[in-house]
């Protein structure tokens, strides 16, 4: 069942990570990005752990890809991708730069693509 804004604005301020509740926040301003607003304000235990090989199966060339959780570096990237995610581990940014792709943080993209196009949600 998906969450209201209302359920979305109780859940904020018992975030403890300030990255985690601005997230959420803006996320949750935004009609289109309801559905991250979701995911980021519910549980840890939610979020996602994504290797590049997933996003390399999962993803075509260019797409932009959004992970509610962390990226990890196990696996070969091969295309060219736009890359948001809360966390990324230090080898995982290194082959996405490799790869000729982009790490962004989530709150970074919201404000950038405020309408959502484009963007693809890996759980």
């Amino acid at each position: 069942m998906a969450a209201s804004k209302t359920a979305i604005g109780r859940r904020i301020p018992r975030k403890t990570d300030t990255y985690i509740a601005q997230t959420s926040m803006a996320a949750k301003k935004n009609k289109s990005w309801q559905t991250v607003a979701q995911l980021v304000s519910g549980s840890r235990r939610n979020y996602s752990s994504v290797n590049l090989d997933r996003l390399n199966s999962e993803a075509e060339d260019g797409d932009t890809v959004i992970v509610v959780g962390k990226i990890l570096g196990n696996g070969d990237l091969t295309k060219k991708l736009k890359v948001c995610a809360l966390y990324f581990s230090e080898s995982a940014r290194h082959k996405i730069k490799q790869a000729k792709g982009e790490t962004v943080n989530i709150i970074d993209e919201i404000e950038k693509n405020s309408s959502a196009k484009g963007v693809k949600i890996i759980r």
